[in-house]
């Protein structure tokens, strides 16, 4: 048999050739990264209210959702690269996981039930930091860690950020129902207060969402302007209603990343 040898300079020219792909390959996907404007505006917010607002020996409510993951993310350089120290309780499942999966501090609140700040993410907030919270059906637990909290503090990106509620998210208001209960609340809220309550259901499984609650999630559609303090008052008040999605004089403090990488800061 005979071996035939490519010459050294052809080789170095593959290689090189290679390298080059492999390169220009690493920049694209970098650049791709970079170019998204609503992830980059999650970040800068997320940072700047995890600088701001958390310091040593802090308990910090964990809250849920896409901006929270870089909340984390910032928390976890903190502790391991500067040596801050932090109690972590989480607000979902999905909360618990990103504390454990970065090595920080996990509590629950049973052990650590006043915590220092809590930040947390929303589906929409309004210019007096009326929220709508629950798009990922965590409501329940966030309200109770917020709650737990000296200081609660938000962060989203500029879709977020409206002056009335309804202006961005048309999905409407989260309410947390007891399974047996769904279709009287449903109707209840209908006749009282307008819209469409709609039983959300589960993109993955057969049948509606099942929170870590165990219970069902209705989809309040409104119209018009409301007086969210009255309106969640109400809706409590009907049986079989576990808890809202509005978050009323509950956040004192709002970042919203901006599209030109600015953060927007409101506070009432």
């Amino acid at each position: 048999m005979v071996l035939l040898r490519q010459p050294c300079g052809l080789r170095r020219k593959i290689s090189q050739t290679f390298s080059i792909f492999r390169e220009l390959k690493a920049q694209r996907a970098s650049s791709h990264v970079a170019m998204d404007p609503v992830e980059s505006a999650k970040k800068a917010a997320a940072f700047k209210a995890v600088d701001t607002h958390v310091k040593n020996d802090n308990r910090v409510g964990i809250g849920s959702g896409s901006t929270v993951v870089y909340a984390v993310e910032r928390l976890a350089e903190r502790v391991h690269k500067d040596g801050l120290k932090v109690v972590c309780v989480p607000t979902s499942f999905q909360a618990r996981q990103l504390i454990v999966n970065n090595n920080l501090t996990l509590s629950d609140l049973e052990i650590t039930p006043e915590l220092d700040v809590a930040i947390d993410g929303a589906d929409e907030a309004d210019a007096d930091l009326t929220l709508i919270k629950g798009g990922g059906g965590c409501q329940l637990q966030e309200k109770i860690v917020a709650a737990a909290a000296k200081l609660f503090v938000v962060i989203a990106d500029y879709r977020k950020d409206s002056s009335l509620l309804g202006e961005q998210w048309s999905k409407g208001v989260p309410i947390e129902v007891v399974p047996m209960a769904y279709r009287p609340v449903q109707l209840k809220i209908e006749s009282t207060l307008g819209g469409k309550a709609l039983l959300r259901q589960a993109k993955s499984k057969a049948g509606p969402v099942v929170t870590d609650n165990g219970n069902f999630i209705l989809d309040w559609v409104f119209d018009g302007k409301h007086n969210w303090s009255e309106v969640n008052q109400q809706i409590m008040m009907i049986p079989g209603v576990v808890e809202t999605g509005l978050f009323v004089n509950m956040a004192k403090i709002a970042y919203f990343g901006m599209q030109d990488g600015s953060v927007k800061e409101r506070a009432v």
